[in-house]
């Protein structure tokens, strides 16, 4: 059979393995199967296609259109996945594997597109926290901005999941604004190729925003800059020799690794034989240890249980992995694949044997393969008991990159965590107690040490997601041995991609800057009432100044017993004047704010479709029956949200017949365009 030839996508162009190209086997066989990499390529060329044409072209785009693109790039890598399935099944992995890799690389997709909608602005400028006052009348402000870096992210990923992997890394990439070059796993590049391919088959991205290199880089990382990034998951040796290169250190290239971790899991004091709690853990310790025939960066490494409860965890999960089914992964009986390649059993087979230096074998299985499996990378779940982890190093020290796993003891919680904690940094260590008191000690014990901590229990586990699935919600990355890395998290793993910067100047400037009105820049008087104007009509600052109003004490009386809101400090004089907040019977809060409504709102229907809330709500003084309020109303934001409407977010202040400011908050409605 001829061998799949997997090409690099370089400078627009496609480009057939050459010289130094490497022959890529079958996991399940080790047969040859495909051949990639070629030490021709023209790196500079890549990088300057990546800077001086996509950059710029994602640049124009804002962050809407951006998550717009993810969106439509989920959707057509969505109806090609059956070619995904078929391609990845000779990286060893089964079905239920593409679940992970593929579907949830492309939930992730999903996930950044709609964060991008939903929570980043309707431009080209994230606003990251809020205006910082620098002077004493607010002439001069401070507001933080990002913006994207001008350069190239460089992904360097793993050969366990040729799909995830990049697109996690991928996605807040392009959300940002930022072009990328991809450079898979040689041993699995054929699936991330075909994902490439079908990516830029679609039409979607702008030319030079999506490069692949299928085979090694050559000496792309020495061209590098100041606003490029490297994103590496694989090694820590890898890891520390790319990130000592000297172009790297010398122009400081951001560089985000996810490397090594030997992740943990806690069995919590209170979960004895028989509670739903120990169930849970032995099935979500042989799933780790099994899923991805262990290749996962999240698996769990090293099983802490209390030290009366050892033997029969060792005995449960034995139990529990004999029944594991191992063979060919596409057959739809088999439940743990082969490891990605030859050089990789041999690698965990070592490891293996290191840990057995410190441990004693508890659990192994013969998984009876025959014929061309016989030839395949297969590796059957391995089980170790520590008997004396405080003095061990290896299993501490050591990972077997596969279904390789190590059970030690604890005497109490200090020591579970100091256990966890021995692994120097890791990416997830997860607890699986009923007890809050033990997962609040171990957050504060541990929490320096981990980038995860997973907590699960009867009340949660119907619907957790599962130790070893890092979420694009959350941060995946951990300190130490894990890389010192951070990935994903929402709007955080965009910024990572973006530089943010200081900006100082006045209300105006500001204003001007991010698209968001700032207190004290210029208010703009529109030529009809602000409810009777199209969302595209409005000019953000576009102002509305109401009439006044006089506030009763039968409007106080009549609103306490209409709500039932019968509060001392508006019914009782003698006590609210004991209140050193107010100086006797007051206007409810709430009160205020429905007569600023009043005051403000354009009864007649017209474009604003709905009041959806209120936000950042303060009193700032009490007014008393006998005071006047009025409203200034003023665009502050606006947000496009689906085809028919946009949110439009209100600046509303309350200020008595002093011009006093008695309240401020911010108004939101959905408007047609």
């Amino acid at each position: 059979m001829a061998l799949q030839q997997i090409s690099s996508f370089a400078a627009g162009q496609w480009v057939a393995p050459g010289a130094g190209a490497r022959t890529i086997a079958s996991a399940i066989t080790g047969a040859p199967i495909a051949s990639a990499g070629n030490d021709a390529l023209d790196v500079l060329a890549m990088l300057d296609h990546a800077r001086n044409t996509g950059g710029p072209a994602l640049r124009k785009l804002g962050f809407h259109d951006r998550a717009r693109m993810i969106k439509a790039l989920g959707q057509a890598l969505t109806a090609r996945k059956a070619e995904l399935y078929a391609a990845s099944f000779d990286t060893g992995a089964t079905q239920s594997d593409h679940l992970i890799d593929i579907d949830g690389g492309i939930g992730t997709m999903f996930v950044f597109a709609s964060k991008g909608r939903r929570e980043m602005p309707d431009g080209q400028i994230y606003l990251d926290g809020e205006v910082e006052q620098l002077s004493r009348n607010g002439t001069f402000l401070g507001q933080h901005v990002c913006t994207p870096l001008q350069g190239v992210a460089v992904h360097i990923n793993a050969f366990n999941f040729p799909v995830w992997g990049m697109l996690e890394k991928l996605a807040p990439t392009l959300l940002a604004g930022v072009p990328s070059i991809v450079k898979p796993a040689t041993n699995s590049c054929y699936v991330t190729e075909l994902a490439v391919r079908i990516m830029l088959e679609a039409d979607i991205l702008p030319a030079g925003a999506l490069q692949l290199v299928s085979g090694g880089l050559g000496d792309m990382l020495d061209h590098l800059d100041c606003q490029d990034v490297v994103s590496f998951t694989g090694s820590a040796d890898t890891a520390l020799k790319l990130r000592s290169n000297p172009v790297i250190l010398q122009n400081a290239v951001r560089f985000v690794a996810e490397q090594d971790s030997l992740n943990a899991s806690i069995l919590g004091p209170d979960a004895e034989p028989g509670t739903p709690e120990f169930d849970l853990f032995i099935k979500e310790v042989a799933r780790e240890m099994t899923t991805k025939a262990g290749q996962k960066c999240t698996a769990i490494r090293r099983i802490i249980a209390p030290q009366p409860r050892v033997e029969a965890v060792i005995e449960a999960l034995s139990a529990r992995l004999s029944k594991t089914v191992i063979g060919d992964p596409r057959d739809e009986a088999t439940r743990m694949g082969a490891l990605v390649s030859g050089g990789q059993k041999a690698d965990v087979l070592a490891k293996a044997a290191i840990i057995g230096q410190e441990a004693e074998q508890v659990f192994t299985m013969d998984p009876g393969l025959s014929g061309d499996l016989a030839n395949g990378a297969f590796v059957p779940p391995m089980l170790f008991h520590c008997a004396d982890p405080d003095h061990a190093q290896r299993v501490h020290d050591t990972e077997a990159f596969g279904p390789v796993s190590t059970v030690m003891g604890y005497r109490d919680m200090d020591h579970a965590v100091a256990l966890a904690n021995r692994g120097g940094g890791s990416l997830v260590t997860s607890l699986i107690t009923h007890d809050a008191d033990v997962a609040r000690d171990v957050v504060m014990g541990a929490g320096a040490f981990h980038g995860r901590i997973y907590i699960n229990n009867r009340d949660s586990m119907k619907e957790s997601t599962g130790h070893g699935s890092p979420l694009p919600h959350m941060v995946h990355g951990g300190p130490g041995r894990a890389g010192g890395g951070e990935e994903m998290g929402g709007v955080r793993g965009v910024k990572h991609y973006m530089q943010r910067t200081a900006v100082q100047g006045s209300p105006e400037m500001l204003a001007r800057i991010g698209g968001k009105w700032v207190p004290g820049a210029t208010e703009v008087a529109g030529p009809a009432h602000p409810f009777t104007r199209r969302y595209d009509e409005l000019s953000i600052g576009e102002t509305l100044n109401t009439a006044s109003r006089t506030v009763t004490m039968d409007d106080i009386e009549h609103f306490a017993h209409f709500t039932g809101d019968t509060f001392y400090a508006h019914m009782d004089d003698a006590a609210a004047k004991r209140n050193p907040f107010f100086p006797g019977r007051v206007a409810h809060g709430y009160l205020l704010l429905s007569f600023a409504a009043g005051l403000f709102v354009e009864p007649n229907e017209g474009p604003v479709l709905a009041n959806t809330g209120l936000d950042g709500l303060r009193f700032m003084k009490p007014v008393s029956a006998g005071d006047s309020i009025k409203v200034r109303l003023t665009v502050k934001k606006k947000t496009r949200r689906t085809d028919e409407y946009g949110e439009v977010r209100w600046h509303v202040t309350l200020t008595n017949q002093d011009d006093e400011m008695v309240a401020e908050y911010e108004l939101l409605t959905m408007n047609a365009y």
